[in-house]
């Protein structure tokens, strides 16, 4: 009885892990092909794609299994796009740098705000911030969509339209952080404030020497969240900023598909090398962030 219970969990275990790598394949599939496709010439990639982009402007439709080749190495390698993206033509830097401007201080300030808001919801619990923390949560399950119309009224009040700070003020106050570390920070013993305090520690000290350290996994895991979310906006840039100088390269990149198929290509891969370095360099607190929301380990 104890051969057939191991069998069934062996071959369960070996179901299990074929379903994951085929999943795993079919995720990974699309940026492989984004990065091969970006070393091709442009020539070898209208013979593989051609009909597929064709698409887009003459409204016929194509079969894609019959017309499509998908290719996962050059027969020629050419770093020309690459070129043509870094040196020849200065709008893709400076549409990446956009990102990066707007990017970096939302992620940056967003978790300053978060760490010091619920670093008091955890501290000094009460009916009235329990509340507002419900509040936030209400605010969180509404889509961006929702209160783009307020931020754009509140920008044009504010004479903020067609500046960053119109897209960075109200990303800074996102109810997403507080929300993730909140949870955290309330999963920390009593015990170890109450010992901290014996030495005569002030709630500074409690702050940077307890709650941060031990909530590291949910802070690289929420700036990896907040990072990636604001990487890829698109809606906010184009209402809230219409001067197309200021545009993201997310925006920009729309801009390019139907022109040089080849450069769409090396610019989006370009545009994955911040993610996926963010990625590879938190991956450990990422997992354990996501698998243990926080919680302290024994």
């Amino acid at each position: 009885m104890k051969l057939t219970v191991r069998k069934k969990k062996f071959i369960t275990d070996r179901i299990i892990l074929v379903f994951l790598i085929i999943a795993a394949v079919m995720f990974i599939l699309p940026t492989v092909l984004t990065i091969a496709n970006s070393f091709m010439t442009s020539g070898e990639i209208n013979a593989n794609y051609g009909a597929l982009f064709g698409n887009m402007t003459e409204k016929k439709k194509v079969f894609i299994s019959t017309d499509v080749n998908l290719k996962f190495i050059p027969d020629k390698v050419t770093i020309a796009q690459y070129k043509a993206v870094l040196i020849t033509n200065s709008d893709y830097l400076m549409k990446f740098w956009n990102s990066v401007i707007l990017t970096v201080p939302i992620t940056v300030f967003q978790l300053a705000v978060a760490i010091l808001t619920s670093y008091g919801l955890a501290r000094y619990p009460s009916k009235f911030k329990a509340l507002i923390f419900f509040i936030y949560i209400i605010l969180m399950l509404m889509p961006y969509q929702v209160t783009l119309v307020p931020n754009f009224l509140v920008a044009d009040k504010f004479n903020m339209l067609d500046t960053r700070r119109a897209i960075i003020l109200p990303a800074i106050f996102s109810p997403f952080s507080i929300f993730l570390l909140s949870k955290v920070m309330k999963r920390i013993p009593i015990s170890y404030v109450e010992a901290a305090k014996l030495d005569g520690a002030g709630e500074l000290k409690i702050l940077t020497k307890i709650y941060i350290p031990l909530c590291k996994s949910a802070l690289v895991s929420i700036a990896m969240l907040v990072f990636i979310d604001y990487w890829n906006m698109v809606e906010q840039p184009l209402v809230l900023m219409r001067d197309p100088n200021y545009h993201p390269l997310s925006v920009f990149l729309s801009q390019i598909n139907t022109g040089d198929i080849g450069l769409a290509f090396a610019v989006g891969t370009v545009y994955m090398v911040p993610t996926i370095l963010m990625f590879l360099y938190g991956e450990d607190d990422l997992v354990e962030g996501i698998a243990t929301s926080g919680g302290i380990k024994g």
